[in-house]
């Protein structure tokens, strides 16, 4: 058994006030959540012990995360249908008038023709002259009407 593992399974016998004590000692600066159950403290102190040894959420993820507080906050709901995450070093290809056409996702926008844009939308017009939808023009997105 590695130490990790002992460590997670030393969660199942620990009291409410070992469970207390050992979130406070793992996640300085954040208040213990009123009403957490000892139940819900094991689980978030075995999500921070395994993100400390493997590695947390990527960047993107936690942008997303940020997106959906705020439409939360403002809507009161989330639609995580309309969320579509590109992977970076993804390559996006459009067939357009006979040419192909490549993008790369990074991890702050995308790369076309050795140029850096923020918006599929802005290499879309790019290669359209015109005014398109980034994500429905490269495949990511149907136009209304068509199943969704």
């Amino acid at each position: 058994m590695t130490h990790i593992d002992e460590q997670l399974a030393g969660l199942e016998t620990m009291s409410p006030a070992r469970l207390r004590a050992e979130w406070k000692r793992l996640h300085r600066g954040q208040a213990l959540l009123n009403g957490m159950t000892p139940s819900q403290m094991k689980r978030a102190i075995a999500w921070r012990l395994q993100e400390k040894l493997y590695g947390g959420l990527p960047p993107a993820r936690l942008r997303e995360l940020d997106r959906f507080t705020e439409q939360l906050a403002k809507e009161g709901n989330i639609d995580i249908g309309q969320s579509q995450s590109l992977k970076p070093g993804s390559r996006l290809v459009r067939h357009w008038h006979g040419k192909a056409y490549c993008v790369t996702v990074l991890e702050e926008g995308f790369e076309f023709e050795d140029r850096h844009f923020s918006s599929l939308t802005q290499i879309a017009r790019e290669i359209t002259g015109a005014a398109w939808s980034g994500p429905r023009f490269f495949g990511l997105k149907s136009r209304p009407g068509d199943g969704e």
